[in-house]
């Protein structure tokens, strides 16, 4: 880890659009949900929103916080054996029964496209020994993330007392747990062929989501349906750099919704180029065979916007000298960039070549003492 850094402000109020935008089209004005709003993952900038911040019920898309707390539990392959207390839940299944074995993979696949009420419940007590410890981790990375009109009181999205979240809220889940590789690989399946059982037999998983199959560029997230809740839906699609995520509260028409949000989405938002807007600076090299060193990103910096962005800012950190050697690929920095002051994308700054250290000076012959110059004129030595 770099210890010591120092920060230089580059390329202060560049707003340069890099890529051509999609035509802009008109704002969504017959959103059928009560609650909706249409965020831009990764700088969490709202493009549209109705009653984003009211409280409602959001059935199964509560299982995106359970499986997402399941994946960063670790141990996916673990084998669980299944207890009776663990399935006393009602609602949708995948078919669990006591005596069964499954992985921790497969309850959340469970979860994201069969929306198993007893995968969540099985994954409560294997992460967290039971239902109510879980919830309290729950409720603690809802806070975490900024969720601050949420709260959970089931663990699979059963309609309860104090179980409520915001359109906003379920946003910025969803922007998180698809920054984890394996939740969005995972609700991404349109199926999935698992195995599970007493002993486990081969079985085929389906997702409930339509837009994968309908919408171009999406990939997620997951649906939900209650009495109480009606249709509630989290979605997620990319396209040419830009990642979208909408999420719609009791909509009786969601997939139109969605289709509609996203649509606008993608007319009114482009991209940037990170290395227009600051490029890699050169590193200062101590002891090396060269005084500098070029920089470059990790990857490519896209820095998806819209005419409502503020303007773009970059700083970079560095350490002020490098000691040789230095090898191509090592970290020396990152670069954050930021818009109205929140940073919407870190990104590594990596050495470009090598800077081999300086061979050591060859050292000159000892000086012999003037006992032994004395001892050698006498012949001595």
């Amino acid at each position: 880890m770099l210890k010591k850094w120092v920060s230089a402000l580059l390329c202060a109020g560049l707003l340069l659009a890099a890529l051509p935008t999609y035509g802009a089209g008109a704002a969504p004005d017959d959103i059928s949900a009560k609650g909706c709003v249409l965020m831009v993952a990764g700088s969490g900038e709202v493009l549209y929103e109705k009653e984003a911040h009211t409280r409602l019920s959001m059935a199964s898309t509560t299982k995106i916080m359970t499986a997402l707390l399941a994946l960063e539990s670790g141990g996916l392959d673990r084998e669980i054996v299944v207890t009776d207390e663990m399935v006393r839940v009602e609602g949708t299944s995948i078919g669990l029964l006591p005596g069964d074995t499954i992985s921790l993979y497969t309850l959340v696949a469970g979860m994201l496209l069969e929306s198993g009420n007893d995968a969540a419940n099985v994954t409560a007590y294997v992460v967290s020994g039971g239902i109510e410890p879980f919830l309290e981790l729950m409720n603690a990375k809802a806070r975490a993330l900024g969720m601050e009109n949420t709260h959970f009181s089931t663990v699979s999205g059963l309609d309860a007392k104090d179980h409520y979240s915001t359109a906003y809220d379920m946003a910025l889940l969803a922007c998180a747990a698809i920054e984890n590789p394996a939740f969005r690989a995972i609700c991404a399946q349109e199926s999935a062929r698992v195995s599970y059982g007493n002993p486990p037999y081969a079985r085929t998983l389906r997702n409930h989501n339509r837009l994968l199959e309908s919408y171009d560029g999406a990939f997620g997230v997951k649906t939900g349906f209650t009495r109480k809740s009606g249709r509630c839906l989290v979605s997620a699609a990319e396209r040419g750099g830009v990642t979208l995520v909408a999420v719609t509260l009791h909509a009786p028409d969601d997939w139109a919704d969605h289709e509609q949000l996203l649509d606008y989405g993608f007319s009114v938002t482009r991209v940037l180029d990170g290395e227009t807007l600051c490029a890699p600076p050169q590193a200062v090299v101590v002891g090396g065979e060269a005084a500098h060193v070029q920089t470059a990103f990790a990857s490519q910096p896209v820095l998806p916007v819209t005419d409502r962005t503020p303007d773009v800012t970059a700083e970079v950190f560095m350490q002020p000298f490098l000691y040789a050697p230095v090898d191509a690929g090592d970290c020396v920095g990152t670069v954050r960039f930021y818009a109205a002051g929140q940073m919407i994308l870190e990104t590594p700054l990596l050495a470009a070549d090598d800077v081999p250290a300086q061979a050591a000076p060859e050292a000159e012959p000892a000086k012999p003492s003037l006992w032994t110059r004395i001892r050698q004129f006498f012949g001595r030595e």
